[in-house]
């Protein structure tokens, strides 16, 4: 089993232990159109690089974070249209399956330094504007299990931030930040964040990606203000 999917199956099993083994809160898939009218959708990015060998790197926990949204929709990725990213539709929020928020989850198809395209090619399709975006991101400045969530600001020298800053116009999107802490000794920040959890840290990243995934459905549900008040803290 890849780095990528032990991850997600211990944040399952996690969840199942927490809750009592209640699936949380429930998804319902609905399809999407280009040109069609849609209110208040969000678009939630997962950052990272596309293939096993990054699978389990530091860089790509906003990819593992989405996972765990779509496993709470109830559904898989599958192909977008345009095959510059995979994508899950389906709301967030509601109570058996009935209600809530309608939300894009999306895996680019690229390197984290060409993000920006396909974001701003799924933002055109599915009409979303910039602040109903989230980016899911890992963040060096943060200690290793904190999760922070703001809006707008700059890339701090992210690639993937810098590439949507660029194709969006602007940087006026949601960010969900997640600590990776910084690299000891003479490790370079690149080859940390392109190298694999310690074995330490993958038995307490499960709890870092639900939380982080609890982030992302309060701040589409809730607002930023009880968001922040909640993770910021």
């Amino acid at each position: 089993m890849s780095p990528f999917r032990r991850v997600t199956a211990a944040v399952h099993t996690i969840r199942g232990t927490i809750r009592g083994g209640a699936r949380g809160r429930l998804g319902t898939q609905v399809g999407g159109e280009a040109g069609d009218a849609v209110n208040d959708v969000w678009l939630v990015v997962g950052l990272g690089n596309p293939g096993p060998p990054y699978a389990g790197n530091r860089h790509n926990v906003g990819y593992v974070v989405n996972d765990e949204l779509a496993s709470r929709m109830g559904f898989a990725f599958r192909p977008h249209k345009s095959r510059r990213a995979d994508v899950v539709e389906g709301r967030l929020g509601g109570t058996g399956g009935v209600g809530g928020v309608r939300v894009v989850l999306a895996r680019p198809r690229c390197y984290m330094n060409e993000t920006g395209g396909p974001v701003s090619t799924l933002a055109s399709f599915y009409k979303v504007p910039i602040d109903h975006i989230v980016a899911v991101h890992d963040e060096l400045d943060l200690p290793f299990e904190t999760i922070r969530v703001k809006l707008g600001g700059g890339d701090n020298g992210h690639n993937g931030l810098r590439s949507m800053r660029k194709s969006l116009g602007s940087g006026d999107f949601y960010r969900v930040r997640l600590g990776t802490g910084r690299p000891h000794g003479r490790q370079t920040p690149a080859d940390f964040l392109l190298s694999d959890y310690t074995s330490s840290e993958r038995k307490m990243l499960p709890f870092q990606v639900d939380r982080a995934a609890d982030a992302v459905e309060m701040l589409v549900t809730e607002g930023l203000e009880k968001t922040q008040n909640r993770y910021n803290g």
